[in-house]
């Protein structure tokens, strides 16, 4: 069904859009949530906790078969057309919005291009667009059951943007876990990644959800380093590549986030890439849902009666006791967005 839209004119008021994207590239000093959305966000190293300097060794993978299914299921996001909203400047088709995402292709001719998305919980999630000609981008609704305002907004100059695109959905979830099982923008995966075959590796040992997700964190902070150097100069709109990512073995907090993201999706467990301030810096982090235990927010390690901060990043660079008083209650860590 296609529901054609008027494109705003440009002559409505210029929009001064501000943007979390800074957020989306990790650990970054923060004064203000707000950076204009043609400043450059980086991450800073200096908003670490002290970090340990010791070369990564070798992590040896179980081959012993654990009770638990490890075969990998990569759910594939699809656009049929059978409910498409669009106009000169955007497809939006939000077919199957109940399985927790849309797919935008923008298909106007800005150079620079953001898609905003705000749901139920008036969180305002703003990514960068793919412009000439664009491609289908898959875009998840972390806050469940509501409406959704959907919005594209064209650069007119420096940071000034248009509307160009604008649709409220209403949607009800098949199931509250499929926005964190399915791939999108910043968690993209297949199966076809390395990454992921190697996450069937890491699950073949496995009799427990717990159990994958104790081998997979591992493998990824003792084997993945921190890239300073791509920190000092990332650009805001970072894509993570998950199998660059492991080639490379070194990344910034977002990639750590998003490799071990899309290992655990695709051994159908749901997880949630979380994005916000760990003290005053940007970071991610992710949390797991367990079958009979509910979201699992705080993974860093298990004792035996419980889980620690699951931060990959900080895990991987810092000295246990310099990780754990920083980590604390988990009171230094605030989520401000869901992936």
């Amino acid at each position: 069904m296609n529901k054609g839209m008027h494109r705003f004119s440009l002559k409505i008021k210029y929009l001064e859009l501000f943007t979390v994207a800074a957020l989306l590239l990790g650990c970054g000093n923060s004064s203000s949530d707000t950076s204009a959305l043609s400043v450059t966000a980086t991450e800073s190293s200096r908003s670490i906790p002290e970090t340990s300097t010791e070369n990564k060794t070798e992590y040896v993978i179980s081959t012993e078969k654990g009770s638990r299914d490890n075969t990998i299921v990569c759910l594939v996001p699809s656009a049929p057309g059978t409910e498409v909203y669009q106009n000169e400047a955007a497809i939006v088709d939000v077919s199957n919005a109940s399985e927790g995402y849309v797919i935008v292709r923008y298909i106007g001719p800005s150079g620079k291009v953001k898609l905003q998305i705000t749901g139920p919980d008036t969180i305002t999630y703003t990514y960068s667009l793919a412009v000439d000609g664009g491609k289908e981008e898959v875009f998840p609704l972390p806050a469940g059951d509501g409406n959704y305002m959907i919005n594209v907004y064209e650069n007119i100059e420096g940071t000034q943007y248009s509307t160009a695109f604008s649709q409220e959905i209403s949607i009800v979830l098949s199931d509250q876990m499929l926005p964190f099982l399915y791939p999108n923008q910043y968690v993209n995966f297949n199966k076809d990644n390395a990454a992921i075959a190697l996450g069937a590796e890491l699950a073949l040992s496995a009799n427990s959800d717990l159990d994958v997700v104790s081998n997979v964190y591992n493998y990824v902070i003792s084997t993945i380093s921190y890239d300073y150097e791509e920190a000092e100069i990332v650009q805001s709109g970072y894509i993570p590549d998950i199998d660059e990512v492991l080639s490379s073995q070194k990344g910034i907090c977002l990639d750590y986030a998003a490799l071990m993201t899309s290992i655990l999706r695709s051994q159908r467990i749901p997880t949630r890439m979380e994005v916000g301030y760990a003290g005053s810096a940007y970071h991610a982090w992710l949390s797991t849902y367990i079958e009979d235990v509910g979201w699992v927010n705080g993974i860093i390690e298990f004792d035996g009666n419980s889980w620690k901060l699951m931060d990959p990043t900080f895990a991987s660079n810092t000295s246990d006791d310099s990780l754990k008083n920083f980590i604390g209650d988990g009171e230094n860590y605030s989520t401000k967005f869901i992936y």
